[in-house]
């Protein structure tokens, strides 16, 4: 917001729309002081080529100066930017666009948002640049590691009918995974239980209790040793279906983190062994048009 009350929008930069960060009371004897001591993960000197190449913005869309003095209360603007940003081998198509939505095809190792060494790589970077559209937001949200279907709200005042058919349970998602086959394990079958942060920060893991957590699974087809599964998640719990998948002794193909961490979040991808899970359809309602809806995508798992 601008000193009126009013939010800003500065324009987006190659698919890239600003972020906004606030000057909290303080002596801050310059821009780059701030920037550098509120956002230590940057390093001092990656600000300073920032604010040198003028990705760093006052409200009124000034580029802000490395020695500025910085006043408590006051807003920058700032563009996120990697220098060596590594490109993917494979990049997300659209499946479905209007004037409400977009549905895209995420392949593995895609981040939805900005996150970690991927900006530009990123699948909302990647549609805002491709179709020119500010307002872009994901509806929700898949693991890098996952590939397949995420929907896009197109203008802001809509989000909210579309988050509701989420909470509410209206969306009825379907994916795909390739697990281990066990011959003795009752299918189709509902698993719940209850999911917690784990250990670990980046996982998730079942503990007693009240169940939070319900997937629906089946089984498609066999190959030798290997299966190929349905999964239909009810609720929507970080990494729900690798948890569950491998509670019941059969864990994800490619999954680094369950039953054990093969390798942190942040160690260098191998792309020759993608996580075999697939957000493969989505079926609802739109509430702005009444249209039914039924997505697939057009990726396909390796059985």
């Amino acid at each position: 917001m601008n000193s009126s009350g009013h939010t800003v929008q500065l324009p987006m930069r190659d698919g890239v729309s600003a972020s906004v960060v606030s000057v909290p009371a303080g002596h801050w004897p310059s821009v780059l002081d701030f920037l550098a001591q509120r956002m230590p993960g940057i390093a001092r000197s990656e600000w300073a080529e920032r604010l040198q190449q003028g990705l760093v913005l006052h409200p009124n869309g000034q580029c802000a100066l490395p020695t500025q003095a910085c006043q408590p209360g006051e807003r920058l603007y700032y563009y996120r930017n990697l220098a060596d940003e590594p490109v993917l081998p494979v990049q997300a198509s659209i499946v479905f666009e209007d004037e409400h939505l977009l549905v895209a095809d995420k392949p593995h190792f895609m981040p939805v948002t900005p996150a970690g060494r991927y900006v530009q790589q990123s699948l909302l970077v990647q549609l805002k640049r491709l179709t020119a559209c500010a307002d872009l937001v994901p509806l929700h949200r898949i693991d890098r590691e996952t590939a397949g279907l995420v929907l896009f709200g197109k203008a802001t005042h809509e989000r909210a009918a579309y988050h509701a058919l989420f909470r509410d349970k209206h969306i009825h998602k379907v994916y795909h995974a390739v697990a281990a086959w066990q011959p003795d394990l009752v299918l189709p079958r509902v698993h719940t239980s209850r999911l917690v942060p784990g250990e670990p920060f980046f996982r998730t893991q079942e503990v007693a209790g009240p169940a939070n957590s319900e997937t629906r699974i089946s089984l498609l087809r066999t190959s030798g040793d290997r299966a190929l599964y349905q999964l239909e998640p009810v609720t929507g719990k970080r990494h729900q279906l690798r948890v569950h998948m491998n509670a019941l002794g059969m864990p994800i193909e490619g999954d680094l983190f369950y039953p054990t961490v093969l390798r942190g979040p942040d160690a260098p991808e191998d792309f020759s062994q993608p996580l075999q899970l697939l957000a493969q359809s989505v079926q609802f309602t739109d509430p702005h048009t009444g249209q039914a809806r039924v997505f697939e995508s057009q990726l396909q798992l390796t059985l």
